[in-house]
Formats: structure tokens, C-alpha cells, sequence
């Protein structure tokens, strides 16, 4: 979603190649998009040696790609495998990264990049400790859910919330095969006291992984509906009267576009913080205090919430602008 814009303005002048791993959700959300991929490789799931093992056979078949494509220049989201292979050819790589907290993913990556684009919101030691120069870092004033949803809606499929006059409530839970995230205890006791209070009303859960979403439906059974995420992101929560999440992108987007959002900071991060004390998300992460506040959620109006939401994403700037400056440099 990030990338759109950047195709779309790039792509008038030069020859672009979008790659990805084929991971469930990008895989469905390209499709939705009409966003013209290439897969090369897939996710490495859960476990550092699944990990290690997909890392090195995507980059065994992407470089052969890149070697016949012949690109000038590498922009990645702090892909390793991009890194990487830029490094070896010789190729300038420019990146995107609004996740220090992914320690991993930048030990192996900004090393070996030339410019890193960053949110404003995080400060560039965050980035400078893991070995590249804070005057290679570039930050722009916006975070990077301020692009994502100023995009068009494709409404595409069903929606899975009952066409009903209940309120919607979306719960949306952790990655937990990301390498710098631990399972958190904290989701089931969560949904079982929004259930217990909430029962009346439409209750959706966006699960990620197989496994994930069959324990979730064992403990919730009929009393709410759990899915994968197969919709546009921004359609969903337009048709949204309340969002928990679980502190990352989502959170941010449905901060920005004024939905009612609830964070239980299943992994802290400086956007999340920085969107709390911007009153645009409130950070609970007691089960009784989160339903607590859905009920103050469906006593007020959504209207200060979209007030407060659009006057924020109005003094935030076009980060692809920035980045075309950083290329032209």
C-alpha cells in the first residue's frame, strides 16, 4: 500500500520492477489492488531456522532477477534479501523503516544501505545504533499510515460484518512470527471480556496465521466471527465503529482516519506512542478497561474523533515527494 505511490510517480519516467515474498496477505491484497507483482520466494514463518533457510533460497532466485533486470537503483522497506543483493552487485539502495524495534531485520540491513527514510516521529538514534550514519538518514514529516489510507477504496468482496443496525467492532491481533515479537497473553482474555459484554453486537476478528486463527476460533466458537484479512484495510474500517488492535499499522491507520481505536500494545513501538499522545488512540491493555472504554466509544460521536484525525494528517507531508528529492540528489 505504501508502495502505490511511489510506482505511480516513479513509474512515468523510469522502468520499475515490484517484487515480494509470497506471503498470505500481500499475496491477497495485491490481488485486490490490481498490483502487479512478481513473487519470488515465500515467508519463513515462526522459526529462526524456516527463517534463515527462505532468506537464503529467495535471495538464490531474485538475484538472478535482478541481474537481468539491471536496476539503477534498489528502494526496499529494509528487506535483508535486498540489502544484500544490492550490496553484492554494487546497486544504490535507498529504504524505507518506520520499525526499529525490529532489531534483526536492522542489523542486516542498514549496514549495507546508502539513505534511510524515516517518520519524523522517531528519533534517528533509534536507526544511527545499528550501523549506519545518522547523515544518511532522512526523516519526513509524516508516519507512514498517513499514506496508506489516503488511498483510493477498493471495494472489493463482502464485508464480514453482519448488515445489521449493531455496531461493528474489529479486533485485530498481533503478528506473532515476526522476529522481534514474543506471543502475547494478553489477546485472549481481551476478546473473551469484549464477548462477554459485547455479545449483542457485531464482533469480528482479523487473524494472520493458520494455526493462529484455529486457536482463536476454538476459544471463541460462534459468539464472534474470526477471518483472514482478504479485504481492503481502509474499507473495513470505514464500515468500523470501534478498532482494537494490536499497536501496529492498522492501529495507525484507523487512529488517522478518526475511528474509535483501542491499543493494547502488544508491541511497543514510538508510532504507537506518539498517535497516544496525540488522543488519537487509547492505550488499555486490562481487559475490563478496554471494554470499558468501547462503551464510552459508543456513548460519544465519532465527530471529534475525525476532527482531530484530519487536522493531524493535514500537517503531515508526502514522503514520496521527499524520497524523489533524495533520488534527484
Amino acid at each position: 500500500m505504501f508502495s502505490e505511490p511511489i510506482i505511480e510517480k516513479l513509474g512515468k519516467k523510469n522502468s520499475i520492477l515490484c517484487t515480494s515474498r509470497n506471503y498470505g496477505e500481500v499475496s491477497k491484497l495485491a490481488k485486490i489492488r490490481n498490483f502487479d507483482l512478481i513473487f519470488v520466494g515465500k515467508h519463513g514463518g515462526g522459526s529462526k531456522n524456516s527463517k534463515l533457510k527462505a532468506g537464503i533460497d529467495r535471495m538464490g532466485t531474485l538475484v538472478r532477477k535482478i541481474e537481468v533486470f539491471a536496476p539503477d537503483l534498489v528502494i526496499s522497506f529494509c528487506s535483508p534479501e535486498a540489502a544484500r543483493i544490492s550490496f553484492g552487485l554494487r546497486i544504490k539502495h535507498i529504504a524505507f523503516c518506520d520499525s526499529p524495534q525490529a532489531e534483526a531485520v536492522m542489523k542486516l540491513t542498514l549496514p549495507l544501505i546508502q539513505k534511510l527514510l524515516i517518520p519524523y516521529t522517531i528519533p534517528k538514534k533509534e536507526f544511527s545504533k545499528y550501523g549506519i550514519m545518522e547523515k544518511n538518514i532522512i526523516s519526513y514529516k509524516a508516519i507512514d499510515a498517513a499514506v496508506t489510507i489516503k488511498r483510493k477504496i477498493n471495494e472489493h468482496g463482502r464485508l464480514p460484518f453482519k448488515n445489521n443496525d449493531k455496531k461493528n467492532i474489529l479486533i485485530r491481533v498481533e503478528e506473532e512470527e515476526a522476529s522481534y515479537t514474543e506471543k502475547s497473553n494478553k489477546t485472549i482474555p481481551i476478546i473473551a471480556n469484549i464477548i462477554s459484554k459485547f455479545g449483542e453486537e457485531n464482533i469480528v476478528i482479523l487473524g494472520r496465521y493458520t494455526k493462529q486463527i484455529q486457536k482463536l476460533q476454538k476459544n471463541v466458537g460462534k459468539k464472534a466471527k474470526v477471518v483472514k484479512m482478504s479485504f481492503d484495510g481502509k474499507y473495513l474500517l470505514k464500515n468500523t465503529d470501534v478498532f482494537i488492535g494490536s499497536g501496529g499499522t492498522m492501529t495507525a491507520e484507523s487512529a488517522l482516519m478518526g475511528i474509535p481505536t483501542i491499543s493494547y500494545n502488544a508491541v511497543p513501538n514510538i508510532i504507537e506512542n506518539f498517535l497516544v499522545r496525540k488522543q488519537l488512540i487509547k492505550r488499555e491493555t486490562n481487559p475490563e478497561k478496554v471494554s470499558n472504554q468501547i462503551t464510552k466509544f459508543f456513548e460519544s460521536t465519532k465527530q471529534s474523533n475525525q476532527l482531530k484525525a484530519e487536522k493531524i494528517l493535514n500537517q503531515m507531508e508526502d514522503p514520496v515527494k521527499k524520497l524523489i528529492s533524495v533520488i534527484k540528489d
